[in-house]
């Protein structure tokens, strides 16, 4: 087997990591110029060197190995001892060819031969001229070529600049040396001792470690100015390498170090503790699996558990990686998996419970006890997930504690409003820093229940951004089909979310994502009437507020009509929330009074109510009569409930101009623009003249010009307050209505029934004009509510008119009619001209 590493000069090139190298810092006695003349023979015997070349001027030694080599070696010492070497183009190949050669080469002098105990020669060989090979002549017993010189172009000593590159060269040189730990420090000592430039130039240009194909290029430079130009950029891209490869060491050994550090420590602290009865890390990794075990979870999951669990086991506990691993593993455990309460079934009792928190709603109440029957008979089933519509302070929030009571069930409750982040419900990945479940887990695993009443409050305030779309998140959650594996993104396991009841809550249904609103069985919850109110007054808010502010319920008691003249004068709501508001100051007014010993009543009436919470806020609306032209009662309904609103018209001279002021929305200004066109379209029924229309300016105005109005239940009213002032004819006593219209006169239907008619009850009204299709709506409601009203249904805006257009006229009508000749027409009434 011959020894591929026959001809490298191991010891002489930089960056080598040979423990025992040895540096022969030795270059040509003779000085520039005897190199240059020596001659070149036409031919040459021909050495192939591997993984070096050989500069003219440098002493190397060679290990001769090859077969062919030897006996070279030995005929050319026996001889001349001249010899020509060139680098192999691929040092991996044992028998080389002549394209397997670089072309340039250089003479050589064999100086002294050492016959190794391995049957290998080591040679030292001297450079002496550049050549370039003609031809090879003969392959065998080994290469001989025909060669010519190559000129060496040499550079003026005394010059500057060459002075200055050969310093700069040698400079570089040194700190490789001094970078490269590899590197005897004599190396350095033989680079100081060179003085010839160009000797120092070929001696660094053969023992640098750089490239092999670099330093042919570097060989084959006839300039010596050019050929240490080109060495010293090699250079400086090699020291650049070096201080990377410096720095990168350093900081490996200083990590590895610290580490070895913390590894000794670990052992002597899991020594000591081991001594002291066993570490505590496997302590609580023992618990933590037998906590495990007692859990209800399934197959899959109790797998994952010990599958992570196995992850901490092999982990450092000193390892940021542990501690996060170490909360999953807790959290885990925390959730309660396959856990539940048991189920109140007794169906009186938890209508009882219903009752006593809460007066009315029973839409809801009814469907909480069907679902408990159903369960009570089946045994198991899907809870159903319920949405309450309403205004605030009507009861939907506490609606849910007092199902959860009933149900004996645990009460979570979860605010969405202002939501953003998707990751709020989904969670995060456990491989984040401080990464956490979603709420929707969080909540469960506090209550320690897999069924519990689960409140999402505020369904219709929940917004989106680029973080995500919470409300697309909550579709798995608040589908029965989806939610039974539910999937949170720190936990990576399914959760089952079916025996959970949801029940969420919003003011509007609007703004709820349709795919969310599909998946959720919606219940409607209206206003209380103000008898309703002073109801809930006396059962519920008073007691309350009694007891929180310390008293007895023998000590203050209230009139029903001071809790009337509260809930009509001091609020404005279609709940009873700001009701407490105004019982609880009038509470601690007397708590105070009790509290000093002064002199109070403890009966409070309306003189009394005046008294503490001072003049009345708000006043009803009440019916004012049919005596003017153009005035109608409208019905509107409001986020505080339903309301009264008057239309008026008025008419001016002028070329019939449609003015519409009240702070309208677009809606509302189009129905007004409907309802006058279809009056200029039946003039005929009215028995005006069609022409009467151009010659009076129409200004339609909606009191309370600060509150914004909108919506197309107003069109009938607009369209009846028109005719009324066009015909200045009364409109029907006591007449209220609502209702949308087409321009071909259909009068559609319209939402908040109960509301408006409750606003009408209020104010007196008597008989309540509206679409045919809201018949059902009033079927619906309680006759209680209902109670000392008509209803009148209509198709169409004519029925409107035959039923609430009296033929009467009212008190002082006005002349409405088409200005004699002498009038000017304009936007105001003139005097006729004199001639």
């Amino acid at each position: 087997m011959r020894n591929k590493n026959e001809t490298e000069n191991s010891n002489f090139i930089f960056g080598h990591n040979q423990e025992n190298a040895e540096v022969i810092p030795i270059v040509a006695d003779e000085d520039e110029q005897s190199l240059m003349e020596t001659e070149i023979p036409d031919e040459l015997p021909i050495i192939p060197l591997r993984n070096t070349v050989l500069f003219p001027g440098v002493v190397m030694p060679l290990t001769v190995g090859r077969k062919k080599s030897k006996q070279l070696i030995n005929d050319v010492n026996n001889g001349s001892r001249l010899l020509g070497c060139t680098a192999q183009i691929n040092s991996e190949i044992d028998n080389p060819s002549q394209a397997d050669l670089f072309e340039t080469g250089t003479l050589a002098r064999i100086l002294k031969i050492i016959e190794m105990p391995d049957k290998t020669i080591s040679v030292i060989i001297q450079g002496l001229k550049r050549f370039n090979i003609v031809d090879v002549v003969a392959t065998e017993p080994y290469f001989r070529a025909k060669v010519t010189s190559l000129p060496e172009l040499l550079p003026y000593e005394q010059e500057n600049e060459f002075s200055a590159l050969v310093s700069s060269v040698k400079d570089v040189a040194l700190q490789i040396v001094k970078l490269n730990r590899a590197i005897p420090h004599e190396v350095s000592f033989a680079i100081q001792n060179i003085q010839r430039s160009i000797f120092l130039i070929n001696f660094i240009c053969s023992n640098s470690d750089i490239k092999l194909s670099d330093k042919q290029d570097l060989l084959e430079i006839d300039d010596i100015k050019e050929r240490a130009t080109k060495l010293l950029e090699t250079l400086k891209k090699q020291i650049e390498h070096l201080r990377i490869k410096n720095d990168i060491e350093q900081k490996t050994k200083q990590e590895i170090s610290q580490q070895q550090k913390e590894f000794l420590l670990q052992q002597q602290m899991k020594t000591i503790q081991e001594e002291l009865g066993g570490s505590p890390i496997e302590k609580e990794l023992r618990e933590l699996k037998e906590q495990a075990k007692k859990k209800k979870w399934s197959k899959e999951i109790a797998e994952h558990f010990d599958k992570e669990a196995n992850k901490l086991q092999f982990m450092n506990p000193a390892a940021g990686e542990y501690s996060v691993q170490l909360n999953y593993l807790k959290t885990m455990l925390e959730v309660p998996f396959g856990e539940f309460t048991k189920d109140n079934f007794d169906l009186k009792k938890a209508e009882k419970v219903l009752n006593e928190d809460h007066y009315g709603l029973d839409k809801v109440k009814d469907r909480i006890l069907e679902h408990l029957s159903v369960l009570k008979l089946k045994g198991d089933m899907k809870a159903p997930i319920l949405c309450l519509i309403g205004p605030p302070g009507v009861g939907k929030t506490s609606l849910g504690k007092s199902i959860a009571r009933s149900l004996e069930r645990k009460y979570i409750r979860m605010s969405l409003g202002g939501l953003r982040d998707e990751s709020e419900i989904r969670g995060h990945r456990k491989t984040y820093i401080g990464a956490m479940p979603g709420r929707i887990i969080q909540n469960i695993k506090k209550a320690k229940s897999a069924n519990p009443v689960f409140m999402l409050d505020e369904v219709d305030k929940v917004g989106n951004d680029f973080r995500g779309d919470p409300s697309s998140a909550l579709l798995e959650v608040l589908d029965p089909e989806q939610n039974e594996t539910f999937y949170d993104n720190y936990l990576e396991v399914d959760f089952d979310l079916t025996h959970t009841m949801f029940i969420a809550t919003g003011n509007t249904i609007s703004t709820i994502n349709p795919a969310l609103r599909d998946r959720m069985e919606i219940i409607y919850i209206s206003g209380y009437i103000p008898e309703e109110k002073i109801e809930i007054a006396k059962g519920h808010l008073l007691p309350r507020q009694l007891k929180k502010h310390g008293l007895k319920e023998n000590q203050i008691t209230f009139d029903d009509n001071a809790l009337k003249h509260i809930v009509e004068s001091y609020t404005k709501e279609s709940g009873v929330r700001n009701l407490e508001k105004q019982i609880a100051k009038v509470i601690r007014r007397i708590a105070r009074k009790i509290a000093t010993g002064e002199k109070h009543t403890n009966t409070i009436k309306t003189n009394h109510v005046k008294d503490i919470l001072g003049f009345p806020k708000y006043y009803r609306e009440d019916y004012e009569g049919n005596e003017l032209a153009g005035v109608v009662t409208g019905l509107a309904w409001t986020q505080y409930g339903g309301d009264i609103l008057y239309i008026e018209t008025s008419l001016s001279r002028g070329n019939g101009k449609l003015t519409l002021t009240g702070n309208l929305g677009d809606v509302m200004k189009e129905s007004a623009t409907i309802a006058l066109e279809y009056i200029k379209a039946h003039s005929d029924v009215l028995e005006t003249d069609p022409k009467l229309f151009d010659h009076w300016n129409v200004h339609l105005h909606v009191p309370e010009g600060a509150i914004p109005k909108d919506g197309p239940s107003a069109g009938i009213t607009m369209a009846a307050s028109i005719a009324s002032a066009f015909t200045q004819r009364k409109i029907k006593k006591k007449t209220a209505m609502t209702g949308e219209i087409t321009l071909r006169g259909r009068v559609m239907p319209v939402g908040g029934i109960k509301e408006k008619i409750l606003a009408a009850k209020r104010s007196g009204i008597t008989d309540i004009i509206l679409s045919k299709k809201n018949e059902k709506d009033i079927k619906e409601i309680k006759d209680i509510y209902k109670k000392g009203l008509r209803f009148h249904y209509v198709d169409t805006i004519l029925d409107v008119l035959d039923f609430a257009l009296l033929k009467q006229k009212v008190k002082n009508p006005r002349d409405i009619s088409i200005p004699e000749q002498g009038y000017k027409n304009s936007s105001h009434e003139q005097f006729p001209q004199r001639h």
